[in-house]
């Protein structure tokens, strides 16, 4: 049995958190503002308090607050633990949080799909000096877990450039069927668009119109992190940066419809 520590209880930690607990593993979590704590989960009153005594370290909020999370538990954790960062923070953000000063041994994890439609079985890429720990824990629950060569920052790279087809694509999904449904259209602009996408094209369709909105603020934001991350490799960002415009203002607009 694994001391299991949780930091984000919304979709995504609360699923991990359930599966690590029926798993058999001591899991606590911390989050502000989740309305709900994950049956077995012990919740503890502050983020450091939810870290004393833990094996690993999962932590699973926005990317605004990946550092001043960081910067609250590391200091708390003992030699031979792990410190797994899944926030959807930049490459350069992950390696300064990987060079903070700690016992425990830092892992950059990237989520390679929708934790919403897979659960905790969605695949994912690590890096850094905890990447084998987290893929102990994890693989037993069947996730996939690849394991990138590099230190922290090497897997969210990979996400990243990953993000520059994903999310303009779901981007201009949404764009051309809002555009069809304008024009009347909508079944011919839907059947060209599932013409070009393999598998189930309808749903993937629905999953990109009903994601983009629910997520719309978060995904602008790791486009941003995308833009950025282009221009430190030199490549042009026209596209990503639309696209992160284009999230930002879908995100003002639900925003109010999902309070």
């Amino acid at each position: 049995m694994t001391a299991c520590t949780v930091i984000g209880l919304g979709e995504a930690g609360a699923t991990y958190a359930a599966a690590l607990t029926a798993a058999g593993h001591a899991v606590t979590g911390f989050d502000p503002v989740a309305p709900s704590t994950p049956a077995g989960v012990t919740r503890a009153a502050t983020a450091a308090a939810a870290c004393e005594g833990a094996d690993i370290v999962l932590v699973m909020t926005g990317a605004a607050a990946a550092r001043s999370v960081a910067q609250e538990c590391l200091p708390v954790l003992a030699a031979g633990s792990v410190y797994a960062d899944f926030t959807s923070s930049s490459p350069g953000v992950m390696q300064e949080l990987g060079q903070l000063p700690t016992q425990a041994a830092f892992a950059d994890v990237a989520i390679l799909g929708p934790v919403s439609a897979l659960g905790e079985k969605t695949p994912l890429m690590v890096s850094g000096p905890g990447a084998q720990a987290v893929a102990a824990l994890l693989e037993p629950l069947g996730v996939q877990v690849e394991i990138a060569d590099g230190g922290a920052g090497a897997a969210m790279a990979h996400k990243l450039l990953r993000s520059v087809l994903m999310k303009g694509l779901a981007s201009v999904v949404v764009e051309a069927v809002t555009a069809g449904k304008a024009a009347g259209l909508e079944d011919w602009i839907r059947a060209q668009i599932a013409g070009q996408l393999a598998g189930d094209g309808q749903a993937v369709i629905d999953r990109f119109l009903t994601g983009t909105a629910k997520h719309a603020v978060r995904r602008s934001r790791e486009m941003q992190d995308t833009a950025s991350y282009l221009s430190d490799l030199g490549v042009p960002a026209e596209m990503t940066t639309a696209s992160a415009n284009a999230l930002a203002r879908i995100g003002q607009a639900t925003e109010p419809a999902l309070r």
